[in-house]
């Protein structure tokens, strides 16, 4: 089908759905929602069979949907209606929630739907649940949308009346619903209100006379104090006292200036938190009560674990730097695998652009934080005692994509896209050794296709190329089977060390019994690619997981890729890295 893509703008769910769309032999055409008459051209010059709104802030022209069948993903149930759908099913703590694809017409939401589906809700924000549950879920109702539209069925009118649309209509979420009263909210409703209102508009508050928005909170177990009260910081984020406990605010943007950007809460706070006590906690150390911190580091089964769940994926310089040295830490450890995790919404993004632009000094700070992330990538590729693996839950774009590709093997989540590029974003130059990176793992075309389009990718796609090494889904129910078959299995298997290799293009020299290390790696990646979305009583099944993964190694053959090619210059690209790559709604 020819389908048209009407989009507010390019987010995580409008590139996910393109590349689904694509990849089925769809052809797609994406026009940006400006204004009536822009997307009316649009629509009259490429003369869709179907048009698809992924994300709208606005109504679809009745010029548009009364000519071309138009279909509107709303983040609600059926019969639910209006702009805060998913901030009221947060804040209202609902268990279970939907997505509907329902047809356009004269009113906001009303059309007939044509499919919904529900998945559970976690306690998460509102932009990871956007990205995850909602996006995956919004993939299925239009793939079933299609799929009706061509054996020629009709939608369901919307029915109040009807028990299978239980929603009802919601006028927009006011900042005074989302308000926070530090004396008399308890913990759990702190982060409700911080969570529904994440990404966008955040919650309007006032901290030591500055009035600002809330971005992105966390329970904390240890601290008490003065409901309201700052009681600790860490790093650039600052804790806050409620009423039964407390709770980290990583970021903040100050309310009454429309040219303020989203940045780290210390930084917006600057001096007025000089007298704030500090609370360190090291990337390895134990935690017996849920805190926040942006790095960690843990060990299973001769692996080790780093992750780096920055907010939206953007590292700045200080980010780099202290990734950096829990890296090198990393290095230091008796493991035979190093797992970089990055976050379980995004990967990394890169460099971080706000904090480029909120500097003194922009082109300073662009060279420092590029040098940064540069000197980190270096790291990586120069290890050679360790397996290096980038373990892809969430999205990476810009030179976090390229950040990936410094490791030895990269894995990603069904789901993932990548948008390895940076051509179009601005004046800054990229890096991450990306020139050499990149063309050894795909074909000279291949890679003038991906910096060229400047088009996001899958991770089925990814690997066809050899962008990324593998892809898995949702497999944990056979990987369990497999655990609970072989519970009792000698970890001697592949226990030798990773022997000093040269670096690709010639091949690596691995001791361990025939892709020991790659298949241990792959197998226990696979668990904690998925964890995030599954219940946490099934970290304990880790290590009976590694170690079944193990004994199968010592038997299977090495599925390890050919030497690489000799790296072609493709030039130097320019852009900047940026949390608004993927997931352009939250940035």
């Amino acid at each position: 089908m020819r389908i048209l893509f009407l989009a507010h703008s390019f987010n995580s769910l409008t590139q996910r759905l393109y590349v689904e769309l694509t990849a089925a032999g769809h052809e797609v055409s994406i026009e940006f929602d400006i204004n009536d008459r822009v997307t009316e051209e649009a629509a009259e010059l490429f003369a869709p069979d179907l048009i698809v709104a992924p994300f709208l802030k606005r109504a679809i022209p009745m010029a548009v949907w009364s000519r071309y069948r138009s279909i509107v993903i709303h983040p609600g149930i059926p019969g639910d209606r209006g702009p805060s759908a998913l901030d009221r099913a947060i804040l209202r703590g609902e268990r279970e929630w939907g997505v509907t694809a329902l047809q356009a017409n004269a009113e906001m939401d009303a059309g007939d739907v044509w499919a919904s589906a529900t998945f559970p809700m976690r306690e998460a924000s509102k932009s990871s649940l956007y990205r995850n549950e909602v996006t995956e879920t919004a993939v299925a109702c239009i793939k079933e949308t299609i799929a009706r539209i061509r054996r020629g069925e009709q939608p369901t009118p919307q029915d109040a009346s009807r028990r299978d649309m239980p929603g009802r209509p919601w006028p927009a979420l006011r900042q005074s619903e989302r308000a926070i009263d530090w004396r008399l909210d308890a913990t759990e409703t702190v982060l409700r209100k911080i969570r529904a209102s994440d990404g966008s508009p955040g919650v309007l508050d006032e901290i030591a006379g500055i009035a600002c928005y809330l971005f992105d909170a966390h329970e904390e177990g240890s601290f008490v104090g003065e409901p309201g009260a700052l009681v600790a910081k860490r790093g650039t984020a600052i804790c806050r006292a409620t009423r039964d406990g407390a709770v980290w605010i990583t970021h903040l943007k100050r309310a009454n200036d429309v040219e303020a950007f989203k940045l780290p809460a210390g930084l917006v706070m600057g001096r007025l938190v000089d007298d704030v006590p500090e609370a360190p906690l090291a990337s390895d150390a134990r935690a017996d009560t849920p805190t926040w911190r942006e790095i960690r580091y843990e060990e299973a089964d001769g692996v080790g674990f780093l992750h780096f769940p920055f907010y939206n994926g953007a590292m700045g310089t200080e980010q780099c730097a202290a990734l950096r040295r829990a890296y090198a830490y990393a290095q230091s450890r008796p493991t035979r695998v190093i797992a970089l995790m990055g976050g379980a919404d995004f990967w990394s993004n890169g460099i971080h652009l706000n904090l480029i632009e909120a500097a003194r000094h922009p082109a300073d700070e662009s060279w420092r934080n590029i040098n940064a992330i540069d000197d980190l990538v270096r790291d990586i590729v120069e290890t050679d005692r360790q397996l290096t693996v980038a373990a892809l839950s969430g999205n990476a774009g810009a030179g976090g994509a390229f950040l990936a590709l410094a490791a030895d093997r990269v894995y990603a989540r069904d789901g993932v896209i990548l948008n390895p590029h940076y051509k179009s974003m601005g004046n800054l130059y990229g890096s991450e050794y990306w020139t050499y990176l990149l063309p050894e793992r795909v074909t000279p075309g291949d890679a003038r296709s991906l910096v060229e389009n400047r088009l996001p990718i899958g991770a089925r796609r990814a690997a066809e190329i050899g962008l990324v090494d593998a892809h898995f889904g949702a497999i944990l129910p056979a990987l369990r089977h497999r655990a609970r078959a072989r519970p009792a299995i000698s970890r001697d298997a592949g226990s030798q060390t990773k022997a000093p290799c040269r670096r690709r293009g010639e091949e690596t020299a691995i001791s361990l019994s025939r892709g020991g290390a790659r298949a241990h790696a792959a197998q226990l990646l696979r668990v904690r690619l998925e964890l995030p979305r599954r219940a946490p009583q099934l970290r304990a099944q880790g290590p009976a997981i590694a170690n079944a993964a193990v004994s199968r190694a010592s038997s299977s053959p090495d599925g390890g890729r050919a030497p690489g090619r000799s790296p072609v210059i493709l030039g130097r690209s320019e852009g900047s890295d940026s949390s608004k790559i993927v997931g352009s709604e939250n940035a």
